[in-house]
C-alpha cells in the first residue's frame, strides 16, 4: 500500500480537510488502542495515518496562512 498523495488533499475543500482531520485522529487513537491491547497486526497504518495527517495540516496551515496573507494585504494602512 503506497503512501496517500498530498495533490489529493490540495483538492479538498476545507471543510473536508477539517472532518478528515478528526477522522484520521480518531484511527491514530484507535491504532494506539488496538496496541495497547496487543491486537494490532498491521503496525505499518500508523505511518500511513501520521503521514496522511501531516498532509492534511499541512494544507490546512497553508490555507490559513494564505487567507491572512491576503487579508492583511487588502486591508489599507
Amino acid at each position: 500500500m503506497a503512501l496517500p498523495k498530498i495533490s489529493e488533499v490540495r483538492n479538498l475543500s476545507d471543510a473536508e480537510i477539517s472532518e478528515e482531520i478528526a477522522a484520521v485522529k480518531r484511527q491514530l487513537f484507535e491504532l494506539r488502542m488496538q496496541q495497547a491491547t496487543r491486537r494490532l497486526e498491521k503496525t505499518h497504518e500508523f505511518k500511513h495515518k501520521q503521514h496522511r495527517l501531516a498532509q492534511l495540516m499541512t494544507v490546512e496551515g497553508e490555507r490559513v496562512r494564505a487567507a491572512s496573507s491576503a487579508a492583511q494585504t487588502t486591508t489599507p494602512v
